[in-house]
């Protein structure tokens, strides 16, 4: 796979110079769950980032509940971590594949190549009985050039525009779970249903027992989707609409964007509909 690695090559590489390993364990319920659990025992050499309070910036009236960081901010924190742009990432989290996947958007976002999720994540790392650490490492500060590549990104105009164009140009995905696309049940957002439009791809079907699918069986699932099509994932706020961003790459579409402030951005707008 081109953008998962699996915890056999980080425990041969685990102690690499140029290998950064980031702890994005999260829970929404607990936002301070993931921070605990990293402080009681984690991958040695892993520094943590918070999904909240490192890789989301301050949520306004626009840009939904995990709006995009400052990015000088973030880039700052990345700097601090050791990380630039020729070091080797690796994000886990506690096997979810969301938060981690969050991560590795937002560094591909910056330009930086080298990033790939943890399958299975601590989780499986742990089960496997692999070595954990207590310990907060520290690293010389780095020089991190960002290359922004905002291809990558789409902002609710864009949303907006292919949600009224009927002849299919652009496809739309909802990776929430399917009571919440049919608006059957809405446990977070003021609004239940999904933006007109849509068609519904929850982003778990993408993984089993927290791996990631290989890439056929990704292909698979959106057998529908012409390859050549632009693509625009969203979710609730913009997290776990990730997941499918990264099966969608690996089973070799091209022109894929993320809807950063999803769901939860688009009803803020009054004057949008929902189905």
């Amino acid at each position: 796979m081109k953008f998962v690695l699996d915890k056999e090559w980080l425990l041969k590489n685990v102690n690499e110079n140029n290998v950064r390993i980031v702890d994005c364990r999260f829970s929404l319920a607990e936002p301070e769950k993931g921070r605990k659990e990293y402080e009681n025992s984690h991958i040695p050499g892993a520094v943590f980032f918070d999904l909240e309070k490192d890789f989301s910036g301050a949520v306004g009236e626009h840009g939904g509940r995990h709006p995009l960081p400052n990015v000088d901010e973030f880039v700052g924190k990345l700097e601090q971590a050791g990380i630039d742009e020729h070091t080797l990432v690796v994000a886990y989290d506690n096997g979810e594949g969301a938060y981690s996947a969050r991560f590795w958007w937002l560094l591909h976002y910056l330009g930086h190549e080298k990033v790939y999720v943890l399958n299975g994540g601590f989780k499986g790392w742990n089960e496997a009985n692999y070595p954990v650490s207590t310990d907060l490492p520290i690293f010389d500060k780095k020089d991190f050039q960002v290359n922004i590549h905002s291809e990558l990104l789409a902002d609710m105009e864009e949303v907006r525009k292919a949600s009224l164009d009927r002849t299919s140009k652009v496809i739309l995905i909802d990776s929430r779970e399917e009571k919440r696309y049919l608006g059957i049940e809405e446990p977070i957002d003021k609004k239940a249903g999904h933006i007109p439009g849509a068609i519904n791809k929850p982003w778990f079907e993408g993984l089993r027992d927290g791996q990631y699918k290989m890439a056929d069986e990704q292909k698979q699932r959106f057998s529908e989707i012409d390859l050549e099509k632009q693509v625009i994932v969203y979710c609730g706020s913009g997290v776990t609409a990730v997941p499918n961003y990264l099966s969608l790459k690996e089973a070799g579409y091209q022109n894929v964007k993320l809807y950063v402030g999803s769901f939860s951005d688009w009803i803020s707008f009054e004057e949008n509909d929902v189905k």
